[in-house]
């Protein structure tokens, strides 16, 4: 399979406003054929749209590659009432390309009532199965993780676990990840700890967790994920709270293994202050009514993207794949409606030689141009 990507930097829009584009522009290059077949738009300043011209609706969730073709996850919002979140309004869209995206509807039917979040669908090499992992709570903010499967990725998909047995008692946001021996983890923040953040190793069918876990990574941290390049693993986790500037912060960890011990590296979305790896420790937390930490810190700690880290993708570019950071862009939506706030789709992520991501930056467009042999 072969790629070539490219991006610029369009001004900012509606999605991306009131920050400035930086005029940065690069190519990565992977590519066998000079004569790409199609060339797709990443537009990050206006809402991206399916086939018959709707706004996607799926937040929180993840997108992944199957047998040729991407699947995008997440939350079906709606509109901005609490009961848009009920009933597990969880969709899918599917595309060949990541222009032309079709809506396969929703994942979960006849789950019990509840306040749902974090989709994440994985497939399991052993069990040839497609696994949904999700954090549901019956009673807010008494969380618990549900695991479904399905015989494809887009469903539906039967719940065959309405409570993981993780060591967290009351997990909050949390996200899978499948190594490449087929091992499967989820990373996950446990709001009844100080939000702590570890990572947990599978059964081998992914229904539950086996019990072996990671040290503590951070504490008041949210929206979680792991992901490998090469031999090291990464695991990004933000601070307290989403709908914040503070919240799109992205603390980078990186290991030899998946259990760790991690160690703190580098803040990719921040443009100032020192890293810490006690998110609590370094602003002012106020609880809410609804027994929510909310962090409030210096005007100094400024995210380069105001986006929620919802997922790294991996896309598929001859022989390793390109590594594209998404983030949701909660209170960015032209008309106000929940379900229409954009998301925020990075160029790839670039490493230095010693393998420390570099820092994300503002593109409101980038190319990808599909060669010849790509979906």
């Amino acid at each position: 399979m072969s790629l070539r990507i490219s991006f610029y930097c369009s001004s900012a829009g509606s999605c991306l406003r009131p920050l400035a584009c930086l005029l940065t522009a690069f190519l990565v290059s992977c590519s066998r054929s000079s004569n790409p077949s199609l060339t797709v738009a990443i537009d990050n300043v206006n809402p991206r749209r399916d086939v018959n011209g709707q706004i996607i609706d799926a937040h929180g969730g993840c997108m992944q590659f199957f047998n040729g073709r991407f699947y995008l996850y997440g939350n079906r919002l709606g509109t901005n009432r609490v009961d848009s979140i009920l009933n597990c309004p969880f969709a899918v869209y599917s595309s060949p390309n990541l222009r032309d995206w079709t809506n396969e509807g929703d994942l979960l039917n006849n789950a019990p009532k509840g306040f749902y979040y974090r989709p994440y669908v994985v497939f399991n090499p052993r069990t040839e199965k497609y696994i949904l992992w999700y954090n549901w709570y019956q009673k807010l903010w008494n969380g618990q993780e549900g695991v479904a499967v399905s015989d494809t990725p887009t469903g539906p998909f039967k719940i065959v676990n309405q409570k993981v047995h993780s060591i967290g008692s009351s997990p909050g946001d949390g996200s899978l990840f499948v190594d490449q021996d087929g091992t499967g983890y989820y990373i996950y923040t446990d709001i009844a700890n100080d939000y702590s953040v570890r990572v947990e190793r599978l059964t081998p069918d992914y229904f539950d967790s086996c019990g072996q876990a990671s040290p503590v990574l951070a504490r008041g941290g949210e929206a979680p994920l792991l992901f490998r390049r090469q031999n090291c693993y990464y695991a990004l986790c933000g601070p307290l709270c989403a709908d914040a500037a503070q919240g799109s912060e992205v603390q980078v960890f990186t290991s030899g293994s998946p259990l760790g011990p991690f160690s703190p590296s580098n803040d990719i979305n921040r443009r100032s202050v020192a890293n810490s790896t006690n998110y609590a420790s370094d602003g002012i937390l106020i609880k809410s009514k609804q027994g929510i930490w909310i962090k409030y810190r210096s005007q100094s700690a400024i995210p380069n993207i105001p986006a929620q880290e919802t997922w790294v993708a991996q896309i598929p570019s001859g022989d390793q794949a390109a590594f594209i950071w998404m983030g949701d862009l909660w209170q960015s939506s032209p008309d106000g409606t929940r379900g229409h706030d954009c998301q925020y789709w990075s160029p790839p992520l670039q490493f230095t030689p010693g393998g420390q991501i570099l820092p994300i930056h503002v593109a409101g467009k980038w190319y990808i141009a599909w060669g010849a042999g790509n979906p």
